[in-house]
């Protein structure tokens, strides 16, 4: 079951996507909101998810599966394990990516940049028994 919050905040953000032809909000609590293109990895169709990157730059997109704190991964996070050939819309124009769960060492660098653009994280973490993960996504080759 998904949050109340976590429904709004993504049927919300992508009809505000939708009206304003993918111009707005340029921020969403802070971060940059991203459309994740992956592929179910059961069903082999192809899933769009709007989510949020706290850090993206030209090499890398991040992505936090925290599903509000919820005790088991998000949908999108167990299929970019199985299929980790992604798309990500950013700034409207659609990349190919492959994603990969930070390691540790990676993680232990980034996490206090993530809680830093987005307190929440933190929070999240602390309501769940499962390590948050974080994903890298780099461009394609």
């Amino acid at each position: 079951m998904i949050a109340a919050g976590a429904w709004t905040l993504e049927h919300g953000h992508r009809a505000a996507l939708k009206l304003t032809g993918g111009r707005f909000p340029r921020k969403l609590l802070g971060m940059t909101p991203i459309e994740l293109h992956h592929t179910g990895r059961t069903s082999g169709r192809r899933f769009s998810t709007m989510l949020t990157s706290p850090i993206h730059d030209e090499q890398r997109v991040i992505l936090v599966a925290s599903k509000g704190g919820y005790q088991e991964h998000p949908d999108w996070y167990k299929n970019l394990t199985a299929n980790p050939d992604v798309e990500i819309t950013i700034d409207g124009r659609t990349l190919p990516m492959r994603a990969r769960t930070a390691g540790p060492e990676e993680k232990s660098e980034l996490w206090p940049q993530v809680v830093a653009v987005y307190k929440g994280y933190a929070g999240y973490q602390r309501n769940t028994d499962r390590d948050i993960p974080v994903v890298i996504c780099e461009p394609r080759i």
